[in-house]
């Protein structure tokens, strides 16, 4: 298989999982095209697509400041000690990622996983190391609990001491939340909150979460891809997500395509859901087909539980995009020369599994309507 740039006359593109994405993307686009300076921290990425990866970089770094995000960065929910712990990777070709798990101290994942990449021979730092190496690099520490969030986490942590219910919904529309992530689009006064329920487990969610995964083209042809994430709110300490693993949160194959999965972390690490998809147009699958096979997969896994739920972007070498969900409730923001744009899946694998709640719908009838790819 062709391993260079695929060249085309079509332009640039990025692609974000979640509507909250687009505020970030639409950060990054003068970047792509060449319009302001690098986003990269490190100094380095010199060479073919870096321009790309700067792009990239740029719109996670703006996820991860976003308080109106409860998933990503300084917005996202803690652990169940009540400490915040980030992830994220990014990646370019099998030969060119990175990733880092558990940083306590740095707000931005997917730049230090940048530098893990071009500074490094490794392709994956943990924990205290992982922070302490971004140190070493000129990277400022901060507190990454926002107060919000350290006020949901002492309300949570109360309601399971008292053995009450969950209370966490109190902070927003009660009726926005649903049995898994559910985007109530741009225009919700829930912003970029995804919800769910929690049934009252540590590790469970009682609130929304979900990663943001950017994917992108350059007009050279050049792919790259990055995630970042907060994970699951009141998580176990230590736990790592599909986000920063290569072929799980995100996968890249120059020549080939790209894909991203974001949702229930678990089930995209058990299938290896972004591989899965980037291998099926490997072997000459559609975009569909691709969505379709790792679709396919979770129902292998068993019965699925209610508030389970992934979502998957899949762009190939010549930039065409396709999207798809387990499960009703996933949107997907574009930003090309077009314009920005949010809009549903093109597959939706189990529509009948509930919709959105109400209050969510107004929110969604101001994005553009799905447009479906037909198989050739």
């Amino acid at each position: 298989m062709p391993t260079a740039p695929c060249s085309s006359d079509r332009g640039p593109i990025l692609v974000g999982t979640w509507s909250f994405s687009l505020a970030a993307i639409e950060s990054a686009w003068s970047t792509l095209n060449g319009a302001s300076g690098s986003g990269d921290q490190s100094g380095a990425g010199q060479g073919s697509g870096s321009t790309l990866l700067d792009a990239i970089e740029v719109a996670c770094q703006h996820a991860d400041l976003d308080l109106s995000v409860d998933s990503v960065g300084l917005g996202g929910l803690p652990d169940s000690s009540g400490r915040m712990s980030l992830d994220g990777a990014i990646m370019a070709s099998p030969i060119r990622f990175a990733g880092v798990a558990g940083l306590r101290r740095h707000v931005h994942p997917v730049s230090v996983a940048r530098l893990v990449m071009e500074r490094t021979e490794h392709t994956l730092l943990c924990g205290d190391d992982a922070d302490d190496f971004a140190d070493r690099h000129g990277f400022a520490g901060q507190e990454l609990l926002s107060d919000d969030a350290k006020a949901a986490f002492e309300t949570w942590a109360a309601a399971r001491r008292d053995g009450g219910g969950d209370p966490i919904d109190q902070r927003t529309d009660q009726s926005l939340l649903g049995l898994r992530p559910q985007d109530p689009g741009l225009g919700s006064a829930a912003g970029g909150r995804l919800f769910r329920p929690n049934d009252g487990r540590e590790g469970a969610a009682p609130a929304g979460h979900d990663t943001i995964g950017v994917l992108g083209r350059d007009a050279s042809g050049n792919l790259a891809a990055g995630c970042s994430t907060s994970g699951l709110p009141f998580k176990v300490p230590g736990r790592v997500g599909d986000s920063p693993i290569a072929g799980h949160g995100l996968f890249v194959q120059p020549g080939v395509g790209l894909a991203t999965a974001t949702g229930t972390g678990e089930l995209i690490a058990g299938i290896c859901a972004s591989f899965v998809a980037v291998e099926t147009l490997r072997r000459g699958g559609t975009l569909l087909d691709a969505i379709r096979e790792v679709m396919l997969r979770i129902d292998e896994l068993g019965p699925r539980r209610p508030h389970h739920q992934v979502g998957v972007v899949v762009m190939d070498a010549a930039g065409n995009v396709a999207s798809g969900a387990y499960r009703p409730g996933f949107l997907v923001a574009t930003r090309d020369e077009g314009g920005g744009r949010v809009s549903g899946p093109d597959l939706v694998h189990r529509p009948e599994d509930d919709g959105l709640p109400e209050s969510a719908r107004e929110g969604l009838a101001k994005r553009d309507k799905p447009n479906p790819k037909e198989d050739p």
